[in-house]
């Protein structure tokens, strides 16, 4: 949101745009929090970061020149960290009569403008995403006495949290100043979390998780539009996610059968199937032979809500907790591969190996380029016309 313009330095960039900033926030509001993230090596984002590509190391110190390339040097953590360090730091000797100011350094709150003593309900906060910890402040802010709250983001996930706990917090309204440019609008979140309803408002994490966030994967071809279409026509599914987003999840065999449902009519609004595997082969069989256009299998389905469940549930279900308990990712639908946790898409193998009989080409002769077998670099079978004898075999 705020790029260095002219500033050359980082405290020029700290006196030139980042406290200017802070301090018109403060021209109309009595209080105001700054949470920053943090990042850890064994985080499930660290893959999702690294995608965006590499950046140039650079030391945050008051006098060192801000580099050319300013989205690069943000790739690299550890420049945000001493980055954040820095602000904060200095935002919070920041002094306005009648005014409060947080701001979060690490698992600490840093805090000007009030004699408060207590800030147990704020740190040691272990929360490794700003978009949760932001829920903590707000809550914080709430109890506090204050009733009118804004939210400043461009993330989706901050609305998706903000609208979950609109119900279960002591506030009149909540309001996101959400996006940048021409996309910049202000959404009343109070409103929005009434008109949903507290049983849909809860269920949204775990929503949104399923059907695709920042560490888990979307349905292909399935956007947000569509699956809240389905949602809304298949109410079934509204007390299942409910059940299901608390810290303890338990995906039981009855919480399974509802998903599937939602799934094969995601695929397939009038399809009589209830389960994914049936709908899966029928959709293959009949209407496409594209594997992208038909349900996951149940093994692969399973898995992705095992995901979902990790972040809608465990993660953005302990938002209002400093010190949330986290498991291993490994007991949720992750693995870990060279120290970076990847998603664990099946436990079957894959179709080549168990079905290796059934595959065949037509070459009359020993096989060429433009035989199907030599091309996926697969042995011939006994079912080839070649009698099972490859070029690789001759």
């Amino acid at each position: 949101m705020l790029n260095p313009r002219t500033a050359r330095t980082f405290q020029e960039y700290s006196d030139t745009v980042f406290m200017p900033y802070i301090t018109k926030q403060l021209e109309r509001a009595k209080r105001i929090d700054i949470v920053w993230d943090i990042y850890k090596d064994d985080s499930l984002k660290t893959c999702t970061r690294e995608k965006r590509g590499k950046g140039t190391r650079r030391r945050v110190l008051p006098s060192t020149a801000i580099p050319s390339n300013w989205h690069s040097f943000l790739r690299v953590d550890e420049n945000k960290v001493e980055l954040f360090h820095l602000l904060s730091e200095q935002v919070a000797s920041l002094q306005v009569e009648s005014k409060e100011i947080y701001t979060t350094i690490e698992e600490k709150v840093l805090h000007s403008g009030s004699n408060r003593q207590d800030l147990s309900h704020l740190e040691p906060c272990t929360h490794e995403e700003a978009d949760t910890r932001i829920m903590l402040h707000v809550k914080d802010s709430a109890v506090c006495g204050n009733q009118k709250i804004m939210i400043r983001t461009i993330d989706t996930d901050v609305v998706v949290l903000a609208i979950s706990i609109f119900h279960i917090i002591p506030i009149n309204e909540l309001w996101m100043a959400f996006g940048t440019g021409k996309h910049f609008r202000y959404l009343a979140v109070h409103d929005i979390a009434r008109a949903l309803g507290h049983e849909r408002s809860k269920a949204l994490p775990l929503f949104h998780a399923m059907t695709g966030c920042d560490t888990v994967s979307f349905l292909t071809g399935k956007g947000k539009k569509t699956t809240w279409e389905i949602w809304k026509l298949y109410p079934d599914l509204s007390p299942t996610l409910v059940d299901l987003s608390s810290p303890l999840p338990v995906l039981n065999d009855n919480s399974m059968a509802t998903i599937e449902r939602f799934i094969v009519l995601l695929y397939d609004k009038t399809s009589i199937h209830t389960e994914v595997n049936k709908a899966r082969q029928y959709l293959f069989s009949k209407r496409t032979q594209n594997i992208e256009l038909v349900p996951p299998s149940q093994d692969a389905l399973k898995q992705h809500l095992l995901r979902a469940l990790f972040q809608g549930s465990i993660v953005w279900g302990q938002t209002l907790i400093p010190k949330p308990n986290m498991p291993s990712p490994g007991e949720w639908g992750w693995k870990n591969f060279e120290n970076r946790w990847k998603p664990n898409w099946t436990t079957l193998n894959q179709a080549k190996d168990m079905c290796y009989e059934l595959i065949h080409c037509n070459c009359k002769k020993n096989c060429t380029g433009n035989c199907k077998c030599f091309k996926a670099s697969l042995d011939c079978t006994a079912l080839c016309l070649c009698g099972g004898h490859s070029l690789q075999d001759s």
